[in-house]
């Protein structure tokens, strides 16, 4: 198997015993990204802002490993509170121009960090 471990400063660092992202045999699976600001490692505030940061975070990772946001093939929303899912999917739609990904999105009890969202995905080479 062909294995790399994809790491950014574009993305906040884990904050446990796992990987940003691992790309296998052309096919990279990032790590759910919560809204930490890898600048500062702090959660920034709001359903709107921590969306565009959770997205800019897989973007960064997306990109580390020499892809695309095109090349995004499913990614899951885990969301704290499932009111937020219309503001969440509009700021979502924005990163994707055409033919988006397939997606689930689930609310849950706990996101790590306190955090509002919770978004990973796979890309394909």
């Amino acid at each position: 198997m062909d294995k790399k471990i994809i790491k950014t400063d574009n993305a906040p660092p884990a904050v446990g015993k796992y990987s940003q992202g691992v790309m296998a045999n052309g096919i990279l699976f990032v790590s759910g990204q919560v809204p930490l600001d890898p600048a500062d490692g702090k959660l920034v505030e709001g359903i709107e802002a921590q969306a565009r940061r959770s997205m800019e975070n897989v973007k960064g990772i997306v990109e580390e490993a020499g892809l695309e946001m095109s090349n995004i093939v499913k990614t899951t929303i885990l969301l704290a509170d499932i009111n937020d899912f219309s503001v969440v999917n509009e700021i979502y739609s924005g990163y994707f121009d055409e033919d988006p990904p397939a997606r689930a999105c689930f609310a849950v009890k706990d996101i790590p960090k306190g955090a509002m969202i919770e978004i990973e995905a796979i890309a394909v080479k």
